[in-house]
């Protein structure tokens, strides 16, 4: 059997991590079939972004996670290629006359710039860096609504000129990006306004779409936004770990898992 891939190891750990809160080193090995010192490397990568804390002989999950707000530039770099896949099968979604929101995020960003090649199309959304993204589209007919508000961490526009100007919409369909995402909690955020923001993106359109690679599984933020089935679709990537997609599925009517190039 051919050795598991880095990425897809670590998103393995993080998984453990995550549905334990705490592993050991041996225990990861033997799961994994590889040495205690890839393993080690690997908890040592996930420590240095901020996914995971080392502690003696394993790792758990870090202080304070659930409040945890990691800023735009950092989520950036995690998880290209599950975010590519996901922004491709959500562009599928999309067709011209549509209008859609998108709230703040990098998985949301990732979908903005695939949408750059759809026509006459309404995109509503809290976030400046996805508004400059479809800014230049190279098609007729897009308009972009920029909602007003003060400027979280992770860059989403909230607050009460958000809100105010979220209500006065209805879109076809919204496409949401999540911190976290559990059974137990829901969609999460570890921001009190984004997720007051957010609920009301999910109440203002015809079809909800959850966007979130599979390492948001099991992690949950401060702040609840909606509960599993409140949500029409969710589109992750296939590393989704096999019991979670059967939880998942009892909740959610459309679950789509992409394979990641």
């Amino acid at each position: 059997m051919s050795e598991m891939l880095p990425d897809r190891r670590r998103r393995k750990i993080l998984d453990r991590v995550r549905a334990a809160g705490a592993v050991r080193v041996a225990d990861l090995a033997a799961e994994l079939g590889v040495s205690d010192m890839t393993v080690r490397r690997d908890l040592d990568r996930l420590a240095r972004d901020g996914e995971l804390q080392k502690v003696h002989g394993g790792a758990k999950l870090p202080a304070g996670s659930s409040a945890a707000e990691p800023g735009f530039m950092h989520k950036s770099e995690l998880q290209l290629p599950e975010k590519a896949a996901i922004a491709a099968a959500a562009e599928s979604m999309v067709e011209p006359g549509m209008s859609v929101s998108l709230n703040s995020g990098t998985t949301t960003y990732a979908l903005a710039r695939a949408l750059r090649r759809i026509p006459e199309i309404t995109v509503v959304t809290n976030s400046p860096r996805i508004a400059d993204a479809l800014q230049d589209a190279p098609v007729t007919g897009q308009t972009v609504v920029l909602l007003g508000g003060v400027r979280t961490p992770s860059d989403a526009l909230v607050g009460p000129l958000a809100t105010a100007a979220l209500r006065t919409l209805h879109v076809d369909v919204c496409f949401m990006g999540v911190h976290g995402i559990s059974e137990r909690e829901g969609l999460t955020t570890p921001n009190m306004m984004e997720a007051e923001i957010n609920r009301l993106f999910l109440q203002r359109c015809d079809r909800s779409v959850v966007l979130a690679d599979s390492t948001k599984w099991g992690l949950v933020g401060l702040y609840r936004i909606a509960d599993l089935d409140e949500v029409d679709t969710v589109v992750m990537d296939d590393g989704l770990d096999p019991a979670a997609r059967e939880i998942l599925s009892q909740y959610v009517p459309d679950l789509r898992l992409e394979p990641v190039r």
